[in-house]
C-alpha cells in the first residue's frame, strides 16, 4: 500500500547517471546536481545538522555544519533518502551502507553520510534504532534547503510526509561530483544503494 502511494506521488522519470532527466518526451539537465558539478557551490551557504539528542542540541547552541565543512578535502558517499523510520529506507537504503562500510573504507572513502528532510533528532533516533550511527554520519536537512538547492526535493503528500526529497546516492571528492544516480520514485530501490556506488568509486 505505502509503496503503491509513494509511485502515484512520484512523476514517470529516468535519470542517467550524467545528471539528465527525460520527462515523457522532454528533456532537461538536472541543473544543479550531476556528475562534474562542486556541490559547495550549487549548496552554497547551506549547512545540515549533525544528528543528536536534544540535550545535545541544546548545549551545542544548536550547532550546523557547512556543506564545505562536509565536503572540502574529503572522499565522500552520501546518500539521500525520503525519510526516517519509513519502509524502504530502514529495511533496505540504511543496511545496505552500514553493512558494507568496511567495503568503503578500503577504496578511502573518509566517510559515508545519510541525509533526509528530517531534524537531528529524529535522525538520531532512528540512526540508534538500526545500530548505524558508529558507522554512518547521519544528517538532518531540517527545512529542506539542501535538497531544495540541489533540486532534489520530493513532494509526498500523497502519503502523507509532505515536502521531502528524492531517493538518491553520490559519490564526492573535494566537493566535486564524481558519480550521481537518483531512483525513478522514491519506493524504488535500483541504483542509490551501496552496491551501485562501490562500483563507481
Amino acid at each position: 500500500m505505502a509503496t503503491n502511494i509513494l509511485r502515484r506521488a512520484a512523476s514517470s522519470v529516468i535519470t542517467s547517471k550524467t545528471g539528465s532527466l527525460l520527462t515523457g518526451t522532454s528533456r532537461r539537465s538536472y541543473a544543479s546536481v550531476a556528475v562534474g558539478i562542486d556541490i559547495v557551490s550549487a549548496a552554497h551557504g547551506v549547512s545540515l545538522q549533525k544528528a543528536r539528542s536534544w540535550d545535545e542540541g541544546v548545549s551545542s547552541n544548536f550547532s550546523t555544519t557547512s556543506v564545505k565543512d562536509i565536503f572540502k578535502g574529503k572522499k565522500v558517499v552520501i546518500f539521500g533518502l525520503p525519510g526516517a523510520y519509513t519502509g524502504v529506507c530502514s529495511q533496505q537504503h540504511v543496511p545496505s551502507y552500514s553493512k558494507n562500510i568496511d567495503k568503503f573504507k578500503a577504496k578511502g572513502i573518509d566517510s559515508v553520510i545519510c541525509v533526509a528532510v528530517n531534524d537531528p533528532y529524529v535522525m538520531n533516533a532512528w540512526a540508534c534504532k538500526l545500530t548505524a550511527k558508529d558507522v554512518i554520519d547521519f544528517y538532518g536537512d531540517f527545512d529542506g534547503s539542501f535538497h531544495k538547492s540541489l533540486e532534489l526535493g520530493k513532494d509526498l503528500s500523497a502519503a502523507l510526509l509532505g515536502p521531502r526529497s528524492q531517493r538518491w546516492s553520490a559519490y564526492v571528492v573535494d566537493g566535486k561530483v564524481k558519480a550521481f544516480n537518483v531512483e525513478g520514485a522514491p519506493s524504488d530501490f535500483k541504483v542509490s544503494g551501496a552496491e551501485v556506488i562501490l562500483e563507481q568509486i
